[in-house]
């Protein structure tokens, strides 16, 4: 039998013949972009295609709305929960929307990679960079609709915007699709079974990074 070396990162050298085994490793993958290009029905996707997949969960001082369930959809806090909690700086980033406070705790994530599995974050542009700056190895990827048109479509399908509430959303669109260029991939979401597919492609290159295997320690010659 073969002797074989092991490295940090569990990858596997076979002294006779050299081979090297592939194992992926656990990532941080965002997903950002504006409301309407389809982030959560993606990262669904992905989610139901891996096992070693995972979706981070958020922490909220909203009120849970009918259908939801703490820990599941998010984690339900009081605004002094929340409070002490960031001041004992157990999230990666926090923001608040409408009076109410929305954060990433930090020990579900880390708990998760430890774990070997890959987090996936649906997140705003602001929460993505955060996350960027916390793991500088996070991949960041940018979900842009095939054309305003298409999002706007998109949006009045869900029959829960006004006109005006249906204007400013665009606006911030626009806005949102500006940053693009600070993220690390961009994918057109104009046919969701090619996007999920090329993200989780995507996802599959990163993990074989050499910057992310470590060291392989090669059997002397003998």
């Amino acid at each position: 039998m073969s002797p074989r070396v092991r490295d940090s990162q569990s990858r596997r050298v076979d002294a006779k013949n050299l081979r090297v085994l592939n194992k992926s490793k656990p990532l941080i993958v965002v997903l950002s972009g504006p409301s309407g290009t389809g982030k959560s029905t993606i990262v669904d996707r992905l989610l139901a295609g891996n096992r070693r997949f995972v979706e981070s969960i958020s922490a909220t001082t909203r009120p849970k709305r009918r259908g939801e369930r703490d820990k599941r959809d998010y984690y339900f806090l009081s605004h002094e929960q929340f409070r002490n909690k960031s001041k004992r700086g157990e999230f990666i980033e926090t923001v608040r929307l409408f009076g109410e406070y929305y954060g990433t705790p930090k020990d579900s994530v880390e708990a998760a990679l430890k774990k070997e599995k890959t987090v996936l974050f649906d997140i705003d542009i602001n929460g993505g960079r955060a996350i960027k700056r916390w793991r500088k190895d996070a991949v960041l990827i940018f979900i842009m609709p095939p054309s305003l048109k298409a999002l706007e479509q998109r949006l009045r399908g869900r029959k829960s915007e006004s006109a005006a509430s249906l204007k400013q959303r665009l606006a911030r669109s626009l806005k949102e699709m500006k940053n693009w260029t600070k993220y690390d991939y961009v994918v057109c979401n104009d046919d969701l079974e090619q996007t999920v597919a090329l993200i989780d492609a995507i996802i599959k290159a990163e993990s074989q990074k050499v910057a992310r295997c470590g060291t392989i320690s090669f059997p002397s010659e003998e």
